[in-house]
């Protein structure tokens, strides 16, 4: 056992003190919750995945540290298997999946484009909580995305046309002329939704609720449909509702 713990400490060590490191981060730690804050599976407030990221999306939106409770990573891949990931704002959800908006000539609209599957993670740091989520996605039709385009604030439908998001540009000055630009174009007019600006929607096979314990047994339930199960989890699986069946993970 001492074996192990010195050998433990001697690469602690050369994590944290390695010439090559220009910052220690190996022994950054925080506290999350107690073991008298742990998550039990009879008391979710539902036990079905979309109803219940409502709950805890509406405690994270009363929040007032939490800036941007609706802020998530969305992750994507090409059709062979290259991973990217970015921030985007979800903008609306129901029990139909999780909806956000986007350049579909960007990255991640190309790879959406080729590989119509992503994940959706959400981190509410201050209250030690996170939602996975993860399915096939669906492009809105245009007119759809029209309405929600249309209530967008006047400076972000300009930026729309302006931005030819992932594309190389010269500089900012080029944006700040291209703007200009457009501003002029639509001088007392309304301002249409661009031909490559749309909503997708992410329509969820999976949804994994993660709660921190400071012991590092973090509390994982992880949702799915229930056609989904497989052989070997069928035992431990408990029935949800709309379809759904739940069961935990280990941490």
């Amino acid at each position: 056992m001492s074996f192990s713990v010195n050998l433990l400490t001697k690469i602690v060590r050369r994590l944290s003190y390695n010439s090559m490191a220009d910052y220690n981060v190996a022994q950054k730690r925080i506290e999350y919750l107690g073991k008298n804050q742990v998550l039990h599976e009879h008391e979710l407030e539902s036990h079905d995945p979309l109803k219940l990221f409502k709950v805890w999306f509406q405690k994270a939106d009363s929040n007032k540290m939490i800036r941007e409770p609706n802020a998530a990573c969305l992750a994507t891949a090409t059709k062979d298997g290259v991973p990217s990931a970015r921030f985007v704002l979800l903008k609306y959800f129901d029990s139909s999946g999780f909806t956000f908006f986007t350049n579909s000539d960007s990255r991640k609209g190309r790879e959406l484009e080729e590989n119509p599957r992503a994940a959706m993670t959400f981190y509410w740091d201050q209250m030690d909580r996170s939602v996975r989520i993860e399915g096939r996605v669906e492009k809105m039709q245009p007119g759809d995305s029209s309405v929600y385009f249309s209530s967008r604030p006047r400076a972000s439908q300009i930026g729309a046309h302006v931005s030819r998001q992932s594309t190389v540009i010269a500089s900012r000055e080029y944006l700040e002329k291209l703007t200009e630009q457009i501003e002029a174009k639509y001088k007392d007019k309304e301002v249409p939704k661009p031909d490559y600006w749309n909503g997708y929607k992410i329509i969820p096979h999976s949804i994994e609720f993660w709660q921190g314990q400071s012991d590092r047994l973090h509390d994982r339930i992880q949702f799915i449909r229930s056609e989904d199960v497989g052989e070997h989890n069928k035992d431990v699986c408990q029935k949800g509702e709309n379809g759904w069946v739940f069961y935990r993970l280990s941490p």
